[in-house]
C-alpha cells in the first residue's frame, strides 16, 4: 500500500478510491490490462468515465503506458522505468501471445532505431511482437 500511495503522491495526484483501486490492479498484474479488464475488476464501484479519466491521467503522468494491438484497441501497462509527465521512456518491445492473448512488456528488449528519410523527426516508436509465450509453449 505504501508503494501505491508513494506513486500517487510523487506524481502530485490526490489519493482517491478510484485511483488507488486502479493503480493496485496494475501493481498486481503481471501483464497489460484493457479498459474492459479494469471495469470488470472494479465492479460497479466506478463508472466507465471514471476509469477512462483515471487511465488517461496515469498515462499523462507517466505511471502507465499505452500498448498498441493488432485490432486497434489499447492496452495499458505499468511503466517500470523513470517515466514522467509527458516523457515516457518505455522503449521496449511488447509481446502478445497468439494462444492466451496475454501482453507482456519485454523490458530488456529495446525497440531498434529506425532510420527515417531526411526531414522526418521521430518522437517515439512502439514495437509489438506476436508469437507463443513461455506459459503456452
Amino acid at each position: 500500500m505504501n508503494n501505491l500511495l508513494d506513486i500517487l503522491k510523487k506524481n502530485q495526484l490526490s489519493v482517491t478510491d478510484g485511483r488507488k483501486k486502479i493503480l493496485e490492479l496494475f501493481l498486481n498484474s503481471p501483464g497489460a490490462l484493457a479498459h474492459a479488464d479494469i471495469e470488470k475488476s472494479t465492479g460497479e464501484i466506478f463508472d466507465r468515465v471514471t476509469v477512462y479519466r483515471t487511465l488517461q491521467t496515469f498515462v499523462d503522468k507517466g505511471i502507465i503506458h499505452n500498448i498498441p494491438t493488432t485490432d486497434n484497441s489499447i492496452l495499458y501497462a505499468l511503466c517500470k522505468q523513470d517515466c514522467e509527465a509527458g516523457h515516457h521512456h518505455d522503449n521496449h518491445v511488447h509481446f502478445i501471445c497468439d494462444v492466451c492473448f496475454k501482453t507482456t512488456c519485454l523490458d530488456d528488449v529495446t525497440v531498434p532505431e529506425v532510420k527515417l528519410p531526411k526531414g522526418f523527426k521521430p518522437k517515439h516508436a512502439q514495437m509489438v511482437v506476436g508469437g507463443v509465450c513461455d506459459d503456452c509453449k
